[in-house]
């Protein structure tokens, strides 16, 4: 069956420190590619390889799959499974994920609007324009208003969920919180996207699409490729402990999303949907 890779990485590292050198073990953040396939009867085919950290890679491949169209919703996937076909070396049949889909037949993935190939930095590469993403989603339904000290308290939220952060420094996250500040659940990955995406493809799998009462808040910077999943999935409110791109702040406007970014050392700033954010208190 070949080895299950793990979220870390045992290493041995110099330590180079006041004038000495000396050798102890450490652990990094894993760095894998993961395939993602679909079938359907008598077809199968492959539409993404991303790098991400193993953990919750059905959940990954579920979430890919809702962002980018290709299934509407928990009732397009029949099964997700990890792949033993024998064109598979043993030891990569971990990194290979088959989602069977539930109709007769895959779509057109040819017509899609990505070309399917994911990296951990950038996120899908190849990219459409703001247009595309208005064919297939709306803008965000209502949601919740969140007061200022919430906010201040979520990075600190977001960083106790991260466990596999803790050894290695080294891995992004994800998560997902109540309009109070209460913790729904949290995904780890090298890969800003590829946290969302887990997030996303837990909420279809456990059927609490949309998320239009929480507030998604994602390490590093918001890129085009977090609102688009944040869109997709009908998430509010989206809040970042760093700079938003010029790109993210217009999918944010033109979809009613919340988007506040720099939310760190008490302060933050609100891009865009400010009347989702209650005044101090």
């Amino acid at each position: 069956m070949g080895r299950r890779p793990g979220s870390t990485t045992p290493v041995q590292v110099t330590v180079v420190e006041d004038g000495g050198a000396r050798v102890r073990p450490d652990q990094l953040a894993t760095e894998e590619p993961m395939e993602i396939r679909v079938a359907a009867v008598g077809e199968r085919r492959s539409v993404a390889v991303t790098m991400r950290t193993p953990g919750a890679d059905f959940e990954l491949a579920a979430g890919f799959l809702f962002s980018e169209g290709v299934v509407a919703g928990r009732e397009g996937i029949r099964s997700i499974r990890y792949c033993l076909d024998r064109d598979v070396e043993p030891d990569q049949r971990y990194n290979v994920v088959t989602v069977e889909l539930a109709g007769p037949a895959l779509p057109a993935l040819e017509t899609m609007e990505r070309h399917f190939v994911t990296s951990s930095a950038c996120g899908v590469c190849g990219k459409s324009s703001l247009e595309a993403l208005q064919l297939r989603a709306g803008p965000v339904a209502g949601g919740p208003q969140v007061g200022a000290g919430t906010l201040h308290r979520l990075p600190e939220e977001l960083r106790r969920a991260q466990g596999v952060f803790s050894s290695t420094g080294g891995l992004h996250a994800a998560a997902l919180f109540t309009p109070d500040g209460g913790l729904v659940a949290a995904r780890e990955d090298v890969g800003r996207h590829n946290a969302v995406d887990k997030l996303v493809g837990w909420a279809l799998l456990e059927g609490r699409l949309p998320l239009s009462g929480h507030v998604l808040v994602v390490s590093g910077r918001s890129s085009y490729e977090i609102l688009q999943k944040a869109v997709t999935a009908g998430v509010p409110m989206v809040c970042s402990v760093s700079a938003p791109s010029s790109l993210a702040v217009d999918v944010a406007r033109a979809f009613g999303v919340t988007l506040v970014g720099f939310l760190r050392d008490g302060r933050f700033n609100v891009y865009a949907g400010e009347g989702r954010v209650s005044s101090p208190r």
